[in-house]
């Protein structure tokens, strides 16, 4: 698998390598304040690539953290959660083992009864 990967790769260098010496032109760019900018074709296109690639790249890497963190906390609490029930059951919780913590009855909920109702 491992070398369809490099296969792959080496494939799409190749491409790249074909498309920029076919493309080998300057390209005009109008900036700001009447100046002109003479840019290589494929310089322009890695470079735009680049504008749209990065900031997902980074979105995504920030997310997969952000989402790992989230899910350590999940099991820190679920870990304490387990603990906790052992010590109210009394019995050792080895890690690991699915312990079905049940919530406490809900309280009675008091309701007001009307004057001369007995």
């Amino acid at each position: 698998m491992q070398f369809l990967k490099l296969l792959f790769w080496c494939l799409m260098a190749f491409l790249a390598a074909v498309f920029t010496f076919g493309n080998w032109t300057n390209v005009s760019i109008q900036l700001f304040g009447g100046l002109v900018a003479e840019v290589n074709l494929p310089l322009l296109l890695l470079t735009t690539f680049l504008l749209g690639f990065v900031p997902t790249l980074v979105y995504q890497h920030w997310m997969r953290y952000r989402l790992r963190q989230r899910l350590t906390a999940a099991e820190r609490s679920l870990e304490t959660e387990r603990a906790l029930a052992a010590a109210r059951a009394g019995e050792p919780v080895a890690p690991g083992t699915i312990v079905p913590v049940t919530p406490p009855p809900p309280a009675a909920i008091p309701t007001a009864v009307p004057p001369g109702v007995a």
